[in-house]
């Protein structure tokens, strides 16, 4: 709850007015019993038609001031809420942006979005009723309580009895309704989790229909959160109708130890019974309140924890500056990841001078994307160092370093917005010219053109609306605009045919004079004219050396050669 107090604090004017608001509306609500005592005990018993209007007049303006409060405690509740909603969103949003890939992977993306939405959401849910429910809930029966006891002194032992057994009833309700709320968030978490995977992979699961297995597989993880969500849900089913019994046990009480016997007293008895009334509706809604603040309070948990959550990558106390230019050095690089008993590359050691292009070849599996995610620092290496231009990069400025590397991947992942859109990530202010200039080296330019608005062709979210190999030419041509020192091409054209391969290859070592080019690629074809090629197996470096040297000297990259193109060594 320290989180939620936290961000009340920022917005405490309003959240202090929202509270004067709420204030007036629960003393409209408590005079309004005590003045109708006052119409039937001093106007109708007397038959006194100016006491009747007189205090009828007084609670008419009552209910006018509880109105006027409940409207302005709900505007300013409204907002408070809605601000610190918007602000928790932020700011969890703005520390993912600040986590390392192996802090994101422990997070696990279909959680951290299940925390930005429904857990906030709950966080924000709870707030507004602090400023509603929350507050008014606990003062109204205080204040019920004691007019209780005012109108009818002698049941002052009864009023407290009710409230005992109802505290001790709520505080049942708080210590089993924690637990079962925080494991409906986390039932939450793996349906997200089942959801995103499938939507994610929905093409694969309908070339292999497989729709019956992601239905089994999405109906368990539903069910689960039925069970979670049941299994919550049945602690407010058991308490909040013992808490009512309790109160109306206590109404009953009342009437019957009073009696209605004599008229004097008819007024206070319809006031007592409804301040009883009053109590009921209030512990009521205080069992709902601290279900909701077991809900809110495993949510707030949850979205602390990516609050502070620590980078697992150290910020250099003295970031080094400089004027990148390209050269790419690894010494005895060993990495594995988070949770993995393997390790990914071991003892890897390799350099590449400013403006040289290394193909990077090797089986599946063999780690060369991993390689290359250590160069701009997705991971950082396990053992050994990784550097630029002789820096190491664990000292070099985040901004600075990532500002010199552009990376095409092999899934291109475009974003909802215009093809110049998705091209100008690269470099946002860069002219249309420059644009159409980066799509032409990258073979983009001719399908762009033919589409309906050319440039200003909209794209659904991934790029749902082109093909793999344009969609992987409209990444190359995103890289190439950011006119990087070091280009990381990850396989990033395994969807384009040999002939479109070849020519966007010819333009990328044209535009790519003076940058240093790492080449991910499976073919042989594609990574043999490079300057040198590192060749990796079980995340070892089998051999380093231009395609002749190789040939000559390393088995694996025959075997490869081999089994691509055949025959001996064409050097």
């Amino acid at each position: 709850m320290k989180l939620i107090l936290r961000y009340i604090r920022r917005h405490l004017g309003m959240f202090l007015t929202a509270i004067l608001f709420l204030c007036v509306e629960i003393a409209a609500d408590l005079l309004q019993p005590t003045f109708m005592a006052n119409v039937v005990d001093r106007g109708v018993k007397g038959k006194d038609a100016a006491q009747i209007l007189r205090y009828g007049g007084i609670m008419l303006a009552i209910a006018a001031a509880g109105a006027f409060g409940v409207v302005m405690r709900n505007i300013f509740a409204s907002r408070t809420s809605q601000l610190i909603g918007g602000e928790l969103r932020s700011d969890i949003y703005r520390k993912v942006q600040s986590l390392s890939f192996e802090n994101i992977d422990r997070l696990q993306p279909s959680s951290i979005i299940t925390r930005i939405t429904s857990d906030v959401s709950q966080i924000e849910e709870f707030i507004r009723s602090i400023m509603r429910i929350a507050t008014k809930a606990p003062i109204t029966c205080a204040g019920a309580m004691a007019l209780v006891i005012v109108q009818t002194p002698k049941e002052a032992p009864m009023v407290a009895a009710v409230f005992c057994i109802s505290a001790v009833l709520i505080l049942l309700n708080i210590r089993y309704g924690y637990p079962r709320f925080g494991a409906l968030q986390r039932a939450l978490d793996r349906l997200n989790g089942v959801s995103r995977e499938f939507l994610a992979s929905i093409r694969v699961v309908k070339a292999f229909g497989a729709e019956r297995q992601e239905e089994e597989k999405f109906g368990a993880a539903s069910a689960d959160l039925a069970r979670a969500g049941v299994s919550a849900q049945r602690v407010t089913a058991v308490f909040t109708p013992l808490i009512s019994l309790a109160v109306n046990f206590g109404i009953v009480v009342l009437l019957w130890t009073t009696g209605t016997g004599r008229a004097g007293e008819i007024g206070r008895l319809m006031a007592s019974v409804s301040y009883m009334t009053q109590i009921l509706f209030s512990l009521s809604r205080m069992s709902r309140i601290m279900n909701a603040a077991a809900r809110a309070s495993a949510s707030s948990a949850r979205v602390e924890e990516v609050l502070r959550e620590t980078p697992a990558q150290a910020v250099p106390a003295e970031p080094l500056r400089f004027g990148v230019s390209g050269g790419v050095e690894l010494r005895g690089v060993s990495f594995a990841y988070a949770g993995s008993s393997r390790a990914s590359l071991t003892d890897v050691s390799f350099a590449a001078s400013p403006g040289e292009t290394i193909g990077i070849i090797g089986p599946t599996g063999s780690g060369k994307t991993t390689l290359v995610n250590l160069v701009p620092r997705f991971y950082d290496a396990t053992a050994g160092s990784v550097l630029v231009d002789g820096r190491d990069v664990t000292r070099i400025d985040g901004a600075v370093l990532r500002g010199a590397v552009a990376v095409a991947p092999q899934k291109a992942l475009l974003f909802s917005g215009t093809v110049a859109e998705n091209i100008r990530w690269g470099d946002p202010g860069a002219p249309e010219e420059a644009v159409r200039a980066a799509a032409r080296t990258a073979c983009a330019d001719g399908f762009v053109s033919a589409l309906p608005q050319g440039y200003d062709t909209l794209l659904g979210q991934g790029g749902v609306n082109l093909s793999g190999g344009q969609k992987q030419r409209l990444s190359i041509a995103r890289a190439l605009l950011r006119g990087p020192r070091i280009l990381i091409l990850d396989d990033c054209t395994s969807a384009l045919d040999a002939s479109t391969e070849a020519e966007v290859l010819r333009g990328i070592r044209e535009a790519a004079a003076g940058m240093t080019v790492l080449l991910i690629s499976q073919r042989v074809s594609t990574v043999m004219r490079a300057d040198r090629i590192l060749c990796l197996e079980d995340g070892q470096v089998r051999g380093f050396g231009t395609h002749g040297e190789l040939m000559a000297s390393c088995p694996e990259y025959r075997a490869i050669y081999a089994s691509q193109i055949g025959g001996g060594a064409d050097e």
